[in-house]
């Protein structure tokens, strides 16, 4: 059973390009069925710069080795595997060139796979390694390998690559089309919003998520939603001394030694009141709070 669906709205030229017959099992790619694996890892290629915010940079051309495809772009990116995963499976599906396949992302510096995953339609579930685990903005390279190159059925007539009946037949070309601008379209309003924010982070170290708060550590303000909340810079030290340790403790005399130093104005109640200035700021999303533990410190909590 296949696992995902999903993703951005293709541009309609490249949906139209793709209007070309089904893949013919595992027998030798005709010179119209090869056009169409090529520009379905095009489409990939485009899909993904347009999942990491980039509708403007090149796609290379596409490099074949057998049943292996290189997808390169000209431009550097950091990702989140599950979105592109989401991207890349749902063009695939749409362009039924396989539903068997891996995918490895490879970096151009080292040449070596820094994420991975496969799908297999035999398999109930197909496990998608750090899957969250943002990667750094980089050179990638996108290697696909169709394990198959499974079509939809259809029948031919004699030795002409054009099928006789089936959804590619002249007739119903336009209507696939249409079906899969439609299908990659709606489901990418759903997606899109998500995918982006996720990738923004990905590509901007200093912004931490918490919560509905996007906290934003060089700047030293929050983001919720469209409002922009400065932070002094003890509230901007206190704040990431308290997301680096997300849900765990941070002792008292840990905090003053980190954020205060050997400050010697430093009183009492300082240090609650900058907890209690925080909170406030932080009211906006009744999921994060500054938690205290009595005796001990503070920690900063999500969903409690």
């Amino acid at each position: 059973m296949h696992r995902r669906l999903s993703h951005f709205f293709l541009a309609p030229i490249l949906v139209f390009l793709c209007g070309a017959p089904a893949l013919a099992g595992t027998e030798k790619l005709s010179a119209n069925e090869e056009r169409h694996v090529e520009v379905a890892m095009r489409m990939i290629g485009h899909q993904v710069l347009l999942a990491v915010g980039d509708p403007t940079s090149l796609v290379l051309p596409i490099e074949k080795n057998g049943d292996q495809y290189k997808i390169r772009m000209k431009t550097e990116f950091g990702f989140v595997p599950e979105d592109l995963a989401l991207t890349i499976d749902s063009v695939i599906s749409a362009t039924q060139i396989a539903k068997n396949y891996i995918v490895e992302f490879v970096s151009c510096d080292s040449n070596k796979v820094v994420h991975s995953y496969e799908v297999a339609e035999i398999k109930t579930d197909n496990v998608l390694a750090c899957k969250e685990r943002a990667q750094p903005v980089a050179c990638y390279m996108l290697w696909i390998t169709l394990l198959d190159q499974h079509p939809t059925e259809i029948e031919t007539s004699g030795n002409s690559e054009t099928p006789s009946t089936g959804p590619f037949r002249s007739g119903n070309g336009p209507l696939w089309m249409l079906l899969t601008l439609l299908t990659l379209g709606l489901v990418g309003v759903i997606v899109a919003f998500r995918s982006r924010r996720s990738t923004s982070q990905a590509a901007n170290p200093n912004v931490v998520q918490i919560g509905e708060f996007q906290f934003n550590k060089r700047n030293m303000e929050l983001v919720f939603k469209k409002e922009r909340i400065r932070l002094t810079s003890k509230e901007a030290d206190l704040l990431q001394l308290l997301s680096a340790s997300m849900n765990d403790t941070v002792e008292r005399d840990n905090i003053l030694t980190k954020v205060w130093g050997d400050e010697g104005d430093y009183v009492g109640r300082t240090l609650d009141v900058f907890i209690s200035k925080l909170r406030k700021k932080l009211e906006a999303d009744a999921n994060v709070s500054i938690v205290n533990v009595r005796g001990v410190g503070y920690k900063l909590v999500l969903g409690e």
